[in-house]
């Protein structure tokens, strides 16, 4: 989906891949001949090749940062979820409990009339208690009282497999009270983002002076609120670790008591946050960045009231900004969507509505989504996949020239014991202590935060659900969570054209398959390999057998960090070095399997052939058109390279590939002596 890539802070370090592949392409070559670019050369860049004509021909719409395989689904979803909810609203007489909260909901959210006429009433008790701060003490409150309300300025709380014990799930705090997309949107000097900067420092004022009739500052004084608020932000992102080091599991694991945590923290009490939660039971959690707490408690002691109180003001109206009046959320739109990822209009509110009931009731939803999507037959063939590409991997590990037995040993047996979540849950999570009410949509997402806040705290110190998931059936993504050692597809991700059980094997490998392929890798790229079979944080490598691997991924880092993709601005090949791995290993291994089938031995080398369109149906897996400024975002902050380098990085490592296309040593395609070998 068009933000795939976004995780929050804490759980960039421990659930790898959120995003991974687009939802992918099911079309063939011989179905879509207007999609190639004939004037390119497959051997040059491929990428082009298999998708330039469908770059020419393709506008993105104006509510959109970016549009291909995942969005065109996302689209036909719209439609499904939009007849669901619909029929949920409007039903007259008695209705079953799941039917009554997404109905209501949705209608509320829909209310834009009564959501004008309520203006500011929702925030006013909010906004009253920011007012009434006088002390850091008071303010230390605050937040600890609105985090139990679901509501988290200032840092992240979690639950989360404890790293070193994966059956049981902690609470963990990660670093968080940012209003940019990342630290370095703070930090970096370049003449761009110094004047991004000074839009959202406009933007804050504006957003102040439109919440003014309810205690917010006049204009001249939101102008020096933003000015604080900025200052405040920044020192906070100071202390924030970056995106590449998040990615590092360790980085988030620093268990301690509250007691202990309360000595790093003296101006902010753990045991009272986890008190008000009702879990004054807890013992230990991890503080997972702990110099971003000593550094927000020094804030505390050392910045004026005045100033926390512009700050927490601010990120309050920020929060609610997309559910209250059409200055708010024309306002939002016009920073969040249109400055920083350049789309022309906001979508239209059933979209928006849509968007925030699947938030708030993902599963009650989707239990509705899933009846009308999710064939038996479409399950059985993804399971069939599945088993066919973990086949293929085997026989890669059992293969390692570079690899020790007693490694391989370990690789096999965390592969054995991989576990695959197709379609949706086996047991729906139960909202029915959630109230929802027609009268009031903002009223209805607190409701909603309260009840995902007090279902976090309730797992603190517990036994982990090892059938909960993620993502909810109706996301188009899939994921792999490292601590539970499993891979996870929702049914969205299942549909044609991405996935279609009537299609070739060429077709189907090539795009669902190199997706499953890429979870599976990420159990074995540079973070999931830390974990073991059992889904703790644990070292099964030998030493050599550690470097040896660390030596040929710092060659994929090489040649992702000389990609180029928009204006001066290279691609990390640290911070994507995961998805680059996935890549890679997950379309050798999908070609693997795909040989293994009647078509695919039956491929002859060269020529139109079956192994033409396996490649073909990979690359169009990931046609798609981005906007500048999201291009630019992606690149500064995202673990995913652009999708341009996520078909012609991983192939130009592949012989096969080059075989299928008779090309030569020296085309762009063929690295030769730079080919990266991993897995």
């Amino acid at each position: 989906m068009s933000d795939r890539s976004r995780c929050n802070a804490l759980l960039l370090a421990c659930l790898v891949a959120l995003a991974p592949p687009c939802a992918g392409a099911g079309e063939s070559a011989r179905d879509d001949a207007g999609w190639f670019d004939t004037s390119a050369n497959p051997c040059q860049d491929f990428f082009q090749y298999a998708n330039g004509g469908w770059m020419r021909s393709t506008a993105i719409p104006a509510d959109r940062e970016t549009w291909g395989i995942d969005e065109e689904i996302d689209q036909r979803n719209l439609g499904i979820l939009r007849g669901i909810l619909e029929n949920a609203a409007s039903q007259p007489g008695e209705r079953d409990a799941t039917t009554r909260q997404i109905g209501d909901f949705y209608a509320a959210a829909m209310d834009e009339a009564a959501v004008e006429r309520a203006g500011l009433t929702p925030l006013r008790a909010e906004l009253a208690g920011i007012a009434a701060l006088k002390t850091s003490a008071d303010v230390a409150a605050l937040v600890r009282a609105w985090h139990v309300a679901g509501f988290d300025p200032l840092f992240e709380l979690l639950a989360q497999e404890d790293l070193k014990d994966s059956t049981t799930a902690i609470a963990y705090a990660g670093q968080g009270g940012l209003g940019l997309p990342d630290r370095g949107y703070y930090l970096r000097e370049d003449a761009t983002s110094a004047l991004l900067r000074a839009r959202y420092r406009k933007h804050i004022a504006h957003m102040l002076t439109l919440a003014g009739e309810a205690g917010a500052p006049a204009p001249v004084a939101a102008n020096q609120e933003a000015d604080w608020v900025l200052a405040l932000e920044t020192r906070l992102a100071r202390a924030s670790l970056d995106p590449e080091a998040l990615r590092e599991p360790e980085n988030s694991y620093h268990l301690m008591t509250p007691a202990e945590a309360d000595a790093r923290t003296p101006q902010f009490s753990w045991t009272k946050l986890f008190a008000a939660a009702g879990r004054g039971d807890v013992t230990r959690f991890s503080l997972a960045q702990p110099d971003f707490f000593v550094a927000m408690d020094q804030a505390l002691a050392e910045v004026p009231v005045a100033h926390w109180q512009a700050y927490l003001r601010w990120h309050q109206i920020d929060a609610a900004a997309p559910y209250l009046s059409k200055a708010f959320v024309d306002a939002d739109f016009d920073f969040r969507s249109h400055t920083l990822l350049g789309v022309k209009t906001n979508k239209p509110r059933w979209q928006r509505a849509i968007a925030a009931t699947d938030a708030a009731l993902g599963e009650a939803l989707g239990q509705a989504y899933v009846a009308k999507v999710m064939a038996p037959e479409a399950k059985a063939r993804a399971l069939e996949l599945v088993a066919n590409l973990k086949t293929a991997l085997r026989a890669r590990i059992g293969n390692l020239p570079w690899m020790s037995d007693a490694t391989r040993q370990a690789a096999l047996a965390k592969l054995d014991a991989l576990r695959t979540k197709i379609g949706y849950p086996a047991q729906w999570r139960d909202y029915s202590s959630l109230e929802v009410s027609r009268d009031s949509y903002y009223g209805n997402i607190r409701t909603a935060l309260a009840f995902e806040a007090h279902r976090q705290f309730a797992k603190f110190a517990r036994p982990v659900d090892a059938d909960e998931w993620d993502m909810t059936p109706q996301t188009v993504n899939a994921y792999n969570n490292p601590m539970r050692n499993e891979i996870v597809f929702p049914a969205a991700q299942l549909l044609p054209p991405y996935f279609d059980a009537a299609a070739d094997d060429a077709t189907n490998y090539g795009a669902i398959g190199a997706v499953i392929g890429h979870e599976m890798l990420h159990a074995f790229d540079d973070q999931g390999s830390k974990f073991d079979a059992r889904g703790n944080l644990a070292d099964w490598w030998t030493s050599e057998d550690r470097q040896r691997f660390e030596a040929r991924t710092a060659a994929l880092v090489t040649q992702f960090d000389a990609y180029v993709p928009v204006d001066s601005l290279h691609v990390n090949g640290h911070l994507t070095l995961g998805e680059n791995i996935a890549d890679l290993g997950g379309v050798l291994i999908a070609y693997d399997a795909f040989k293994s089938t009647p078509e695919g031995k039956a491929a002859p080398a060269g020529g139109a052939n079956a192994d033409q369109r396996f490649f073909v149906a990979f690359a169009r897996s990931w046609r798609e058109q981005q906007r500048r400024e999201q291009l630019q975002r992606q690149v500064q902050s995202d673990e995913h390279a652009p999708v341009r380098y996520r078909v012609n990085g991983p192939l130009g490592n592949m012989p096969e590939f080059a075989q299928a296309f008779g090309c030569k040593p020296g085309d762009a395609m063929v690295r030769g002596a730079a080919q990266v070998k991993i897995w």
